[in-house]
């Protein structure tokens, strides 16, 4: 059993989608077989067989969602005494030391990810690289286009 790291907001989000595919989208889909099904021969039906697909899959990440939920180990962030150093829920405030530029991400679990709101993946090469360290400390990212230098500018907890 393989236990899956998220934040409170992420376990929330992921609660969200599951209430969501429960009450509203598999209603729907039994609906539209439904429909599909009064329209006669089946074999040729594409409502029919798009219908079953939408179903395949909704199910599918229904169970995917439980599956995570119940192996889910919730991290508040707040509550962490991490003596300043990088874990997972940190956010981070980084310079790169190359270009002088700042950023801050926060370092959350597989399905929080989303780099457009700087959440970064704890398993991304970056978290990687910062997990552990602390403000001050300059950590080195193996990326795509090379080595990248990040000074650590400040840890978070919130």
């Amino acid at each position: 059993m393989i236990k899956v790291p998220l934040t409170v907001r992420g376990a929330e989000f992921l609660k969200e989608e599951l209430q969501r595919l429960k009450s509203v989208e598999r209603p729907s889909v039994i609906e539209a077989i439904a429909e599909a099904r009064s329209h006669g021969d089946l074999s040729e039906n594409a409502e029919y067989d798009a219908a079953k697909e939408r179903q395949a899959f909704v199910e599918g990440r229904i169970a995917e969602l439980e599956g995570k939920l119940s192996n889910a180990v919730i991290i508040n962030p707040a509550e962490l005494d991490a003596d300043g150093r990088v874990v997972f829920g940190a956010t981070v405030d980084l310079m790169d030391l190359e270009t002088e530029e700042s950023v801050t991400y926060q370092i959350v679990g597989d399905d929080e990810a989303d780099i457009k709101v700087s959440k970064v993946s704890v398993n991304s090469p970056i978290s990687r690289a910062l997990i552990g360290k602390e403000a001050g400390d300059v950590a080195e990212v193996v990326a795509p286009g090379g080595i990248r230098e990040y000074e650590v500018l400040d840890v978070k907890y919130i």
